[in-house]
């Protein structure tokens, strides 16, 4: 049995949060600020409830999820990804930041090896997402 652990990211950037909103809004912008992304399949100009895709990753690695909710008013979306028999779950959510700009914050439970290798990552994509292009 594979323990479900969680981890909670949260990162502060320049960027107003409803331009950082279309970003997460349109994969087909996700490798501009994710540098581990390399391309996302996915149907649909905008991430929409119950529509599925693949991202693609560095070294071939492909990762299919599924987009479970999203709340465009309050600027939240969560999905569920699955690498093989592994899966984990992803909150998003993005606000105004407490001095200007904007915070995004990311809760990601799956598998303790998976879930901390995620939160490492993303915390370089996340800034990029908020406006720091140097990661």
């Amino acid at each position: 049995m594979i323990t479900l652990r969680s981890a909670h990211v949260s990162v502060d950037g320049p960027d107003d949060p409803d331009v950082v909103w279309e970003r997460y809004a349109a994969p087909d912008l996700w490798p501009t600020w994710a540098p581990q992304i390399t391309a996302v399949d996915y149907p649909l100009p905008r991430i929409a409830p119950g529509v599925g895709g693949t991202v693609h990753g560095l070294a071939g690695v492909r990762v299919k999820f599924t987009i479970t909710q999203v709340d465009e008013p309050r600027r939240l979306w969560t999905w569920r990804v699955r690498i093989g028999p592994l899966r984990m779950h992803l909150d998003h959510t993005v606000s105004a930041g407490p001095r200007g700009g904007t915070t995004t914050e990311l809760t990601v439970d799956g598998p303790p090896v998976l879930v901390h290798a995620y939160a490492l990552a993303s915390t370089i994509a996340l800034r990029r997402l908020v406006g720091f292009s140097n990661g």
